[in-house]
């Protein structure tokens, strides 16, 4: 089973406590005892020295011999003044280890004796007894006179207050220790359900993204820094979803640039292949005829003149059309609406030929900033299209203005309306809406994409409408000041 961080943590603490609680009772008790010991034992050094000053006292006062015949007499009167002295039991005993009188036998009884063993071996000991409701200290010491040893005095002083003050100490540092642990053990709880909650949310929020749901946000109203990885999460996921979403769309496009490739070339393998195949035809007749038939040679190298033109002007279509790989003509200050107004002359021959007029309104000062040679083959090629597709007799409409920061252009005609699906391919090289009657008209299907790529080139904007009977195109190039204005 895999622990969680909160278990983890909690174990840990829980470890810890244990371990500390183990080392304080350890070196508590160690403290206490050497304290109890340098107690009982100053305790015990002024009872050994109070009680010897008394049995030589009585030696003295009495002239006595110092042996241990006088000892055993007055071991009686003895033990009785030490007892009420000392407030201690008080044993007296031959210098073989013989008890002789006792203030309270009993308090000897059956008590461990190791102490007044080495009282008999000549050294001063004492014994510590302890049980639940008792504590004394055991103490015997040799009695000397003048040099001579003449009995032994023990003694059993009660320390059950010491015992107990010692016990509560321990037992208070214990509760002290374990309220602390309590608090400490509660606030690491409620601390590592505070981490490991948002940590929770974290794991399952980026379990649901690897699993490719990237609608998933981390909802965590904080300001420390599991509020910030909360926030840092979502704007990642934003980030990656944007990021996808790109990539989708790149993809298409690339999916779409592929299928527009493929169908460029083979309209360019069809656009160079029916000329080049007429031509071949042609030559391959009047080779094989020779001047025989000078009608059908005359014929044949029209034909063929005419076809190689056709060729001449597609590949310098093809050429236009690869400018927008190109690197772009210089931009500098354009007066669009002038160079319109002389298309629009250049052009009105053109439309004569086809049996219609032009007709022009255009604005002063219209300001943009590109390049002339660019902008005069845009509206060429708008106004050459307008001509040609036009309703015979028609009148081609050609305005310019200047409305929220543009040069707002269009070039209309009167004609069979475009259907509205086919209007965005229109901008396609190659494209066109009914092949047979263009190719009657001279298209190559290259006009608007070499317009589209123009606009673009200049940071504007064209569109096709087409609706009433009427196509138009309309065109928007950022406006600019004249050449002063400009520096």
């Amino acid at each position: 089973m895999r622990l969680t961080i909160k278990a983890k943590f909690l174990l840990g603490l829980l470890v810890i406590f244990t371990v500390s609680l183990l080392l304080l009772n350890h070196f508590i008790v160690r403290i206490i005892d050497s304290s109890n010991e340098k107690i009982i034992t100053q305790d015990l050094v002024e009872l050994k020295l109070n009680s010897s000053v008394y049995v030589r006292q009585t030696f003295m006062i009495n002239h006595f011999d110092s042996d241990d015949i006088y000892f055993r007499q007055i071991a009686g009167d003895m033990v009785q003044e030490l007892h009420a002295v000392t407030s201690s039991s008080v044993g007296a005993y031959s210098v073989g280890g013989a008890l002789l009188n006792a203030s309270d036998k009993s308090a000897f009884a059956g008590a461990e004796d190791s102490d007044l063993k080495l009282a008999v071996a000549g050294k001063t000991a004492y014994t510590v007894f302890e049980s639940g409701s008792d504590a004394k200290v055991y103490y015997s010491y040799p009695v000397v006179v003048d040099g001579r040893k003449v009995g032994i005095l023990r003694f059993a002083k009660d320390f059950m207050l010491l015992h107990e003050q010692s016990r509560q100490i321990v037992r208070f540092v214990y509760a002290v220790t374990i309220i602390i642990f309590a608090a400490a053990f509660l606030f690491s709880y409620l601390l590592s359900g505070n981490v490991t909650a948002p940590i929770v949310k974290l794991t399952k929020a980026s379990t649901a993204v690897r699993n490719g749901d990237l609608s998933v946000r981390l909802k965590l109203k904080r300001k420390d820094e599991l509020g910030s990885l909360a926030d840092n999460f979502n704007r990642m996921i934003e980030r990656l979803g944007t990021q996808i979403e790109r990539i989708k769309r790149d993809r298409d496009r690339l999916d779409e640039l592929n299928t527009h490739r493929k169908r460029f070339f083979d309209n360019v393998t069809h656009e160079l292949k029916t000329p080049l195949t007429s031509i071949l035809g042609y030559a391959g007749i009047i080779r094989e005829n020779g001047f025989s038939d000078k009608a059908f040679f005359d014929k044949g190298m029209n034909h063929i003149v005419s076809e190689s033109e056709r060729l001449h002007a597609l590949v310098l279509r093809l050429l236009e059309a690869s400018m927008e790989t190109s690197t772009p003509d210089a931009m500098e200050p354009v007066d669009a609406g002038r160079l319109l107004q002389d298309v629009c002359e250049a052009m009105a021959f053109k439309a004569e030929r086809y049996g219609k007029t032009i007709r022009s309104g255009i604005g002063p000062a219209l300001w943009v900033r590109g390049s002339e040679n660019r902008l005069r083959q845009l509206f060429i090629n708008l106004i050459d299209n307008a001509i040609k597709y036009g309703s015979p007799s028609s009148v081609i409409f050609v305005n310019a203005v200047s409305a929220e920061g543009e040069a707002r252009v269009e070039i209309a005609n009167s004609g069979d309306e475009i259907d509205p699906e086919l209007l965005p391919k229109l901008f396609e090289p190659f494209y066109r809406a009914d092949r047979s009657e263009l190719e009657e008209r001279g298209s190559r299907g290259l006009g608007l994409s070499i317009c589209k790529t123009i606009v673009d080139e200049h940071a504007g904007s064209i569109r096709i409408v087409s609706e009433n009977k009427r196509t138009s195109a309309e065109i928007g190039l950022p406006a600019a000041g004249p050449p002063e204005e400009l520096g």
